[in-house]
């Protein structure tokens, strides 16, 4: 699968985009269709928790 068949998310302007747009700085991903790109922040979030889950474990 090439670059420009897979989803970004945009963290400056929240838009969702097919292909590597915008500054690298700012992309999320990449994710493989556009519905889960749209859910980038919330993927982010729970593997935050889930990471801190583990980390407090230790």
């Amino acid at each position: 699968m090439s670059d420009d068949d897979q989803w970004y998310f945009d963290t400056s302007t929240g838009e969702v985009t097919q292909g590597k747009v915008g500054n690298v700085f700012h992309r999320m991903g990449p994710y493989p269709d556009e519905a889960t790109a749209r859910r980038a922040l919330d993927i982010a979030a729970a593997r935050n928790a889930a990471a801190d889950a583990e980390d407090s474990d230790d």
